[in-house]
């Protein structure tokens, strides 16, 4: 008899909780669980969709070998000992920095970085490149100087605002709060409730607001500007809470009073008087701010978090109740790495730096390309496909091909698989235990430690199996004494206590303690990534102690193991901590305990943010007259996850390029047809789909398509259309909501 068991949906990072049923090991229906308590039985068609994520015929097996052009099995330790002698030889000769790790779990299974980066360490490199820098570095930089730490950010308080404003964010599509559809629809239909959504498009959130502003593309951070000086310039700014909560704005205040904001709103081809009115309604409602990739990846990313920032702190709303706040959290989703310690690596040749501990994969193609004689040559890609996901298609098959030694660890035959040295099949994430450490809730926090609901095909291995054998196999590892083995097979206190002693005494234990967690209790837990958890629970921070006993966990030493018997018991997920609402900027790092809202190196930059610079900036080459926004979320796009197109069957115009009927009349295009879209990184052929939803010259393509399944390429990569070097100075980050385009028929 078929049972339903509880999942997550894996397409998102909220992670919304599912119900599965499972026949013949095939996953055959799937339903929203409505006892996981964050989700309440909320999803979207995505993750109803998830089985076509489970089964598909581009599923690794086996290890395999590229040898020429043929690609053949072999055996995991074959592989192994190949790959092991391999990244040997590279570090020796070449350096640590000739050494790259590309991964971090994504958006459903976090515990591979674990063991992804600690592997990295141990060579000596810390060039670990991420998704998190294609979309978010810019705001954790402005986040580690004006919060304390990179890794925080702050959410609105969705349920207790009565103004949310979206800035470059379609919540509607892309989601990203918990019930997204459902807290969208509750505000905008709430007569004493506002939602203010700022954004070319008249997306389908937009559709839902009170209030819309179709900006310019490309002008949000001149607007941003604008909005500040005429709050500052009127002396609406909330004084107490600036002398209580905020620091540094004394020296940034003539920024924006020396600043005319009504040429500038013009630019941004916005009514004065309604950004006025808006400006009132900043300064006297409780509200809170969502913003997303239409700033994120836009024209002076950085900038724009760092104007968000500042329009938070004077209005009053971090840590506010209605406003926003900063989350807590089990475990951050990444590492705080200040540039100006000397410790923080940067690139050879493009010299970012390290932003969250990680890398952003825009340098990537040029990291590899480079003459010098440390540039990277060795890549472990794991749980990534770069060469849909990430900017610039052409520029990494080109440097892909150019590296001594490419493996990748995967689900799937991808095709960033299909250019590595040798392919090492990983289980899905419904064929093991595994979670995420996205906290985007506020005041609970949440976890839910997925299990496997179906039995794994051929000869797949978690992840932190595969990284841990490597491991031992490169002589990373210190041998693990008999009595520790011994003692995980019986009570999990004992073993911590052995597994203490065993620490003080072998000096290497806590840099690999992943390994070897994996290598004994991960052997008796049945899972090396369910035996990471166990240990992230005995150390835990102070903060996190005391917000799980707000929810009634016991707070002495047994505090870990009694959260980890919850975590394992409740599969739908379980509240683990609740934040101190009463003190919400106790989170907070920066030396003061304030919001700082003074960082120097940003002062040229908002400074020059004036009409007549972003007038000349904005003047479109009669090349390429259309503004791309590269990436659309919608419910038929899952970034790379769904492999097979058959999701999508029978549903009409799931991969097209948006066009406003005057433009497509312009050029004699009709709705339906095939036209080239052609960039300075390249072109691609897409279906036109023609709607007054967005703005005339700016033409809109999603993600996620491009993928080749059963040798079909489905749709069209809009990464082939996107230039690397098309990025945020500061940052890295692309700008993929601003590519000059031209756009013909086939």
């Amino acid at each position: 008899m078929s049972l339903w068991q509880k999942t997550s949906c894996v397409c998102c990072a909220q992670n919304c909780g599912l119900e599965v049923m499972v026949e013949g090991n095939r996953i055959v229906k799937v339903r929203p669980d409505k006892q996981n308590v964050r989700s309440e039985g909320y999803c979207c068609r995505k993750g109803l969709e998830i089985a076509h994520y489970q089964h598909h015929e581009d599923r690794l097996k086996r290890p395999i070998k590229r040898i020429g052009a043929e690609f053949k099995e072999i055996s995991w330790d074959q592989a192994l000992d190949e790959i092991a002698t391999k990244l040997k030889s590279t570090v020796a000769t070449h350096g640590p920095r000739s050494l790259a790790y590309m991964g971090g779990g994504g958006q459903g299974c976090h515990f591979e970085a674990a063991f992804g980066v600690r592997l990295l360490r141990g060579l000596g490199s810390r060039y670990h490149y991420s998704a998190l820098a294609q979309e978010l570095t810019g705001y954790f930089w402005v986040n580690g100087r004006g919060l304390g730490r990179q890794y925080f950010g702050t959410l609105p308080d969705h349920r207790g605002t009565d103004m949310l404003l979206a800035v470059g964010w379609n919540g509607w599509m892309s989601h990203q709060i918990p019930q997204a559809r459902r807290h969208l629809k509750k505000i905008s239909e709430d007569p004493d409730k506002l939602l203010v959504v700022i954004d070319p498009r008249r997306s389908e959130t937009a559709l839902k607001a009170d209030m819309h502003f179709a900006i310019r593309p490309g002008t949000d951070a001149l607007l941003l500007r604008a909005i500040i000086s005429i709050i500052l310039q009127a002396g609406w700014q909330k004084t107490d809470y600036i002398a209580k909560h905020v620091s540094g704005f004394e020296s940034i205040k003539s920024w924006f009073l020396e600043f005319d904001p009504r040429p500038a709103i013009a630019l941004c081809e916005l009514d004065y008087d309604r950004v006025y009115e808006l400006c009132r309604l900043l300064v006297i409602r409780n509200w809170s701010c969502h913003s997303d990739l239409g700033i994120l990846m836009g024209r002076h990313s950085t900038v724009s978090s760092y104007l968000e920032l500042i329009l938070l702190a004077i209005c009053g709303r971090i840590g506010i109740e209605g406003g926003n706040f900063v989350p807590g959290y089990l475990m951050p989703i990444g590492a705080h790495s200040d540039e100006r310690d000397p410790r923080t690596w940067r690139t050879c040749t493009t010299n970012f730096p390290a932003i969250m501990g990680t890398f952003p994969p825009n340098v990537m193609p040029e990291e590899i390309l480079s003459d010098t004689e440390d540039r990277l040559r060795a890549v472990l890609v794991s749980g990534s496909n770069p060469l849909r996901s990430y900017a610039d298609t052409t520029m990494y098959e080109q440097s892909f091909k150019e590296l001594d030694l490419l493996v990748v660890v995967d689900v799937a035959f991808t095709e960033t698989a299909r250019l590595a040295h040798y392919i090492l099949p990983a289980r899905s994430a419904y064929e093991k235990w595994d979670g995420t450490f996205f906290a985007w809730n506020y005041p609970e926090i949440f976890f839910q430690m997925r299990r496997p609901v179906v039995e794994p095909e051929g000869e797949c291995l978690e992840e932190g199996e595969i990284l841990t054998r490597l491991a031992d196999r490169l002589g990373l590892l210190p041998e693990i004494p008999q009595y520790l083995t011994d003692a995980a097979l019986g009570d999990r206190f004992s073993f911590g206590m052995r597994l203490l002693e065993f620490a003080q005494i072998e000096p290497r234990a806590m840099k690999f303690m992943p390994f070897i967690l994996g290598k004994t209790l991960g052997k008796s837990l049945g899972s090396m990534s369910l035996a990471a958890l166990w240990g992230i629970l005995q150390a835990p921070p102070k903060s996190f102690r005391e917000n799980a006993a707000r929810v009634g966990f016991n707070s002495g030493p047994a505090m870990g193991e009694d959260i980890f018997k919850a975590i394992v018991d409740h599969s739908e997920g379980v509240w683990i901590g609740k934040c101190d609402t009463s003190n919400p900027w106790a989170e907070l790092r920066t030396d003061d305990k304030r919001v700082n809202v003074l960082i120097p190196e940003l002062e040229e930059a908002v400074r020059g943010l004036n009409v007549q610079t972003e007038e000349a900036d904005l003047l479109m080459n009669p090349e390429y007259p259309f503004v791309l926004a590269a990436g659309r979320h919608m419910d038929y796009n899952a970034n790379t996850i769904m492999r097979d197109p058959a999701w999508n069957e029978g549903k009409a115009q799931t991969c097209t390029i948006m066009m406003h009927p005057e433009n497509a009349n312009s050029l004699g295009l009709i709705n339906g047809q095939m036209v080239r879209v052609t960039t300075e990184a390249g072109s691609e052929d897409v279906e036109l789909e023609i709607t007054d939803t967005v703005r005339q010259g700016q033409v809109i393509m999603p993600h996620g398509f491009g993928l080749v399944h059963a040798g079909q390429k489905h749709g069209a990569n809009v990464n082939r259309l996107t230039k690397n070097t098309n990025r945020d100075p500061f940052a890295g980050t692309p700008l993929h909501r601003f590519v000059p385009c031209n756009v013909k028929p086939v």
